[in-house]
């Protein structure tokens, strides 16, 4: 808690998202708090914590969502957050979209094989959000995490993070959010427009013996799992009765295409799928992921947390504060012209 008040009160909630949002200070936040840099744990705790910490009525911020069934109670929590903000009701309903989208282009638009099971909502009395949230593979037990800063995204689903992190880069990822891939988020809306009638002709031509699987079209040493080989087959199965839905609502670009219910994995998939071989468009196939201890690490590595160091340092921040909140900010001012002598003295020294 004392780390977010300085934060918030020295440098504004704007600053406070921004360092959330960048992968390496949220990593750092979670050494701080005895995490590994490699744990999968670090999402979960760090939002979890901050969650319970962070008061709307005294942050002039508030966090929603969390790990399994809490995720599903996000757009709930936001309207609560929301009305504790003083937030419209239209503006509600524009984070809770945010935050559902979000979820849906980390799910279905980019398929790594690291479905979510964390979904973290960030936002302020201001309306700014940020999303943290995190997919697992349960093959090798690795996890992918996607930031989300609501000042950056330009448009919801095209490269819309501040940073994917994973420590395994696949060979292949099917990625609809890509640049590279605009031409086929074209034709997949065009496709669901022209009806599932026509789209399911193009399937059937695609079926045996026209082509088995896609894997035969490829170079085989680009593919290097079964995970890879299975997310460029055929989907087996799509969703007929969403795709009918989709095509009586007729979407007028992809992002409402992807927003709407029933439109899963399998479905994207196929419909980009047939873009590649039909119409020579194809999705990407590059992995968008691009990317040590102030107090030891919960597993013992470096060395087992230091418990008393860390609740000294916690005792000073909260003096610290509490001399602030009287009106007092001396001692932050001698804290920076510390840091700033030390800087230099440092300099003289190299």
């Amino acid at each position: 808690m004392e780390i977010v008040t300085i934060i918030v009160d020295e440098y504004g909630r704007d600053e406070f998202l921004r360092r959330i949002s960048n992968p390496y200070w949220f990593q750092a936040l979670g050494c701080v708090l005895g995490y590994d840099w490699h744990s999968s744990g670090v999402t979960t705790v760090i939002t979890g914590v901050l969650k319970s910490v962070i008061k709307p009525e005294e942050h002039g911020l508030g966090v929603a969502g969390g790990k399994g069934r809490t995720s599903r109670r996000t757009p709930e929590e936001i309207e609560g957050i929301g009305v504790k903000l003083g937030l419209s009701d239209a503006k509600i309903q524009s984070l809770k979209y945010s935050s559902r989208i979000s979820a849906k282009v980390d799910n279905v638009a980019i398929q790594a094989g690291y479905p979510l099971y964390h979904h973290a909502f960030f936002v302020t009395e201001d309306g700014d959000w940020a999303v943290i949230q995190q997919g697992m593979n349960t093959k090798d037990r690795t996890a992918r995490r996607y930031h989300w800063l609501s000042k950056h995204v330009r448009n919801l689903i095209v490269e819309p993070h501040d940073a994917i992190v994973c420590n395994v880069v696949r060979g292949r990822v099917f990625d609809m959010t890509s640049r590279a891939s605009e031409e086929c988020r074209k034709i997949s809306t065009d496709l669901v427009n022209e009806g599932p009638v026509r789209f399911g002709r193009n399937l059937k031509s695609m079926r045996p013996t026209y082509q088995r699987t896609l894997r035969e079209w490829l170079e085989l040493e680009i593919v290097e799992s079964d995970y890879a080989v299975s997310f460029l087959n055929m989907p087996r199965r799509l969703n007929w009765k969403a795709l009918k839905r989709a095509y009586e609502i007729h979407p007028r670009n992809y992002e409402e295409l992807l927003s709407l219910r029933g439109i899963g994995p399998a479905t994207i998939r196929g419909l980009a799928l047939v873009s590649e071989i039909i119409y020579g468009q194809p999705p990407s196939w590059k992995d968008p992921a691009k990317y040590s201890f102030a107090y030891g690490g919960k597993d013992g590595v470096p060395y087992p947390v230091d418990r008393v160091a860390m609740e000294d340092s916690v005792r000073f921040l909260r003096e610290a504060i509490e001399q602030s909140k009287l009106g007092n900010k001396e001692k932050f001012t001698a804290l920076k012209k510390l840091k700033d002598f030390n800087r230099s003295y440092s300099h003289k020294e190299n």
